[in-house]
């Protein structure tokens, strides 16, 4: 489905051109904020997101959106009213995140490798909005991402095809405040970890391991 932004076209060109297209999906990583029913453009699009929940990807015209997220059943006072620019040919995953009143969008991209390897393709987003920065470990100490703070992202590793066990550790230490066993990573697949909740809090630090776009949506890189 299309969605077309203001002002893509102009009206008065002599030549149709093919408009470049992206995809994103909205993540709901706010902790203690209630579900929600999301609008772009002041269009509905989806209801009742509830918390760790995300929606499925949408293909639209690159251009500036609007995004707004109010309490489920309701369309009062927004509880996020923000205002985002898609470039072309791109995925992404556009994550509300932090505490209200004071929630913000991440938008966490996802590259797309038009000839994968034989191999995983793996990333991670910190989005827990009171944890420091934190290593993600193996159980062996092999260290796959290092130092992320909060808000932060990385870029794509490759690793082979597995069940792995996933720890967070505050970084350079050897606590464990997250541990994510039997993940199931296929290969020529690419998947983010996405870390959320609150450390010593509810609702508790979790993490969530999606299938991401780029696997399998047809976009073309620049």
């Amino acid at each position: 489905m299309f969605y077309c932004p203001k002002n893509v076209y102009n009206p008065y060109s002599l030549y149709r051109v093919s408009p470049a297209t992206s995809y994103f999906r909205i993540l709901h990583a706010s902790p203690k904020s209630p579900a929600v029913d999301v609008y772009i453009n002041d269009i509905l699009k989806f209801n009742n997101l509830a918390y760790a929940s995300f929606t499925d990807y949408i293909e639209v015209i690159t251009g500036d959106y609007n995004l707004k997220l109010y309490p489920a059943g309701t369309k009062t006072t927004p509880i996020l009213n923000k205002n985002l620019f898609v470039p072309p040919e791109k995925i992404y995953t556009v994550a509300a995140i932090g505490l209200l009143p004071n929630i913000d969008v991440l938008p966490v991209p996802e590259t797309k490798i038009i000839k994968p390897a034989d191999m995983v393709y793996i990333k991670f987003a910190h989005l827990s909005p009171n944890a420091g920065p934190v290593d993600i470990v193996l159980p062996d100490g092999k260290i796959l991402f290092k130092n992320i703070s909060y808000k932060a992202f990385t870029d794509y590793i490759q690793i082979p095809a597995g069940t792995y066990t996933l720890e967070a550790r505050p970084t350079g230490t050897k606590t464990t405040i997250l541990y994510i066993p039997n993940v199931k990573l296929k290969s020529q697949r690419f998947y983010t970890v996405y870390a959320i909740g609150l450390l010593n809090g509810r609702p508790g630090l979790q993490a969530l391991i999606p299938l991401d776009g780029s696997s399998y949506l047809e976009v073309r890189e620049d």
